[in-house]
């Protein structure tokens, strides 16, 4: 009998209110079941969101430094916990052990990071226009946050939300996708253990329509912390924007790899590779176009073909499985639905896969076979949309600007790349894609924890995960004056 699980309410760990519970499937291995976990309601939510503000007056006066040595044992803790953890999310998303590994050391990179934070928060000094009068600015914490995550990183993303959280001293209620839920427990687990007090983190498991609505318009949650779907996000800019609330939306991306005909085509089919079918494409960053130079495109797209054909596919914990499956089977019709758009769409030309992979052990998950489409333009759908699977469409360009140009005509701008030699090109590339990562010579995947993470146009509202620019979600800014003068002073007005 698969193992029960609870929801995660002061410091203890409680049933749902409606006593009932849903079944978390191994997406490689569909009859394996997991794990059972609460389906919850506005009602536990109601409970998680009274702990955490309960919890937050006292929290926000333990020193930051403080604060901070907790995240650092929870840092050690995740280094010791490492190979469990990644073994529990290939079981739970499917992600070869390769990649859960990195997503746990990610974790770890920003715990590290973050704890850190806690003997920093940096505010500023500058001075007055007034005579005998100091002025400078301090952080405060937000309050009460909401975090709702994704599956596809189910350690990293967590993290990336909850440590900066912490640090400046906010309390949490924390949703995690329903594909990946003991991930988001062992995590919680290991924050308490690490000393994070009763009440500071609260764990509520369920759907987005019950458990996700509840905490968004939740009065006592002050900061939705979201990543998923712009769909999603724009419904919860929407409820947030009616209550004034703060929103940090990090959304869907179409990035695409521009390959300059002066570009080391056998590098370049190496950052295709991992860009288009890492995590079996099921990243916001995932290498969905590949804007090729039509002096390379013969040689680039037979490099790409004939390497992508040797891509092992199987279960995510054998050691030589090099892609995982799909997360569930609704997104596998979605990936099945989108080959189809493609192959129907004008002068599209389907080079391989376009179907799923249920060869031996495989017909018992969720696998989809590597699949390259060519001869694309900017007006297909296969183009525009986010697909959020193993598919990849190659774009014939006859130059430089045509590259540009193509790759800045999409709703979304999170992360681009560009190949080539010449420096010149390099530079013009990074002033001209619209995105907010752009790697030069490396595929469009690989953010590190310490730098800025995040897009523009539909991909985002303008703030960005990770790095310093974290602390800026989770903090409010204070202006403080002081008045050593010992009479009234006007700014503005007194000139003396």
């Amino acid at each position: 009998m698969a193992t029960k699980f609870k929801n995660f309410i002061n410091g203890k760990w409680v049933e749902p209110d409606s006593g009932k519970y849903f079944e978390n499937i191994n997406p490689a291995s569909k009859t394996e079941v997991l794990g059972v976990f609460p389906r919850s309601e506005s009602s536990d939510v109601e409970k998680a969101a009274q702990a955490a503000e309960n919890a937050f007056e006292k929290w926000k006066e333990v020193p930051a430094p403080k604060r901070g040595e907790i995240i650092l044992k929870a840092a050690q803790l995740l280094i010791e916990k490492k190979e469990e953890l990644a073994r529990i999310a290939t079981r739970e998303m499917g992600k070869i052990l390769m990649e859960t590994r990195g997503d746990v050391q990610e974790g770890i990179d920003t715990a590290i990071y973050m704890a850190g934070e806690g003997r920093r928060l940096f505010g500023q000094t500058t001075p007055s226009e007034l005579r005998n009068k100091f002025a400078m600015t301090v952080r405060a914490p937000v309050g009460v946050v909401g975090i709702i995550t994704p599956w596809n990183f189910p350690v990293a993303i967590p993290t990336w939300k909850i440590f900066p959280a912490l640090i400046c001293g906010n309390s949490i209620v924390f949703k995690p996708a329903t594909d990946t839920p003991e991930s988001a427990i062992r995590l919680v687990e290991i924050l308490t253990e690490a000393g994070i007090p009763d009440g500071v983190i609260n764990l509520i498991f369920g759907s987005g329509s019950d458990v996700g609505k509840a905490i968004i318009t939740h009065p006592k949650i002050n900061l939705i912390s979201f990543t998923g779907s712009s769909e999603t996000g724009r419904f919860i800019a929407s409820e947030c924007g009616k209550r004034l609330k703060k929103c940090a939306l990090e959304m869907g991306g179409k990035n695409a790899q521009i390959i300059i005909d002066d570009a080391d085509l056998d590098l370049a089919v190496d950052g295709a590779l991992w860009g288009a079918f890492g995590t079996t494409g099921q990243r916001c960053t995932a290498t969905s176009r590949l804007i090729v130079h039509k002096k390379a495109l013969d040689d680039f797209s037979h490099k790409l073909l004939e390497r992508t054909k040797k891509i092992i596919i199987g279960n995510g914990l054998d050691q030589d499985t090099q892609m995982g499956p799909l997360i569930n089977e609704p997104q596998r019709e979605k990936v099945h639905n989108y080959v189809g758009i493609g192959k129907n769409e004008d002068k599209a030309e389907l080079l391989m896969g376009g179907e799923p992979h249920a060869e031996g052990k495989c017909s018992q998950g969720f696998f989809y076979k590597p699949t390259i489409f060519t001869n694309g333009n900017p007006g297909m759908r296969i183009a525009q949309e986010e697909i959020f699977g193993p598919v990849v469409l190659i774009m014939p360009v006859k130059d430089f600007d045509e590259a540009i140009k193509v790759i800045n005509n999409t709703q979304y701008g999170l992360s681009s790349s560009i190949y080539t030699k010449d420096l010149n090109l390099a530079f013009k590339a990074v002033e001209k894609i619209q995105s907010g990562i752009v790697y030069v010579n490396s595929p469009t995947i690989g953010a590190e924890s310490h730098l800025p993470f995040g897009g523009v146009k539909d991909t985002g509202n303008g703030h960005r995960e990770a790095g310093v620019t974290a602390i800026d979600i989770f903090s409010e800014w204070k202006t403080v004056y002081i008045d050593y003068s010992g009479r009234l002073q006007k700014a503005q007005i007194d000139t003396e």
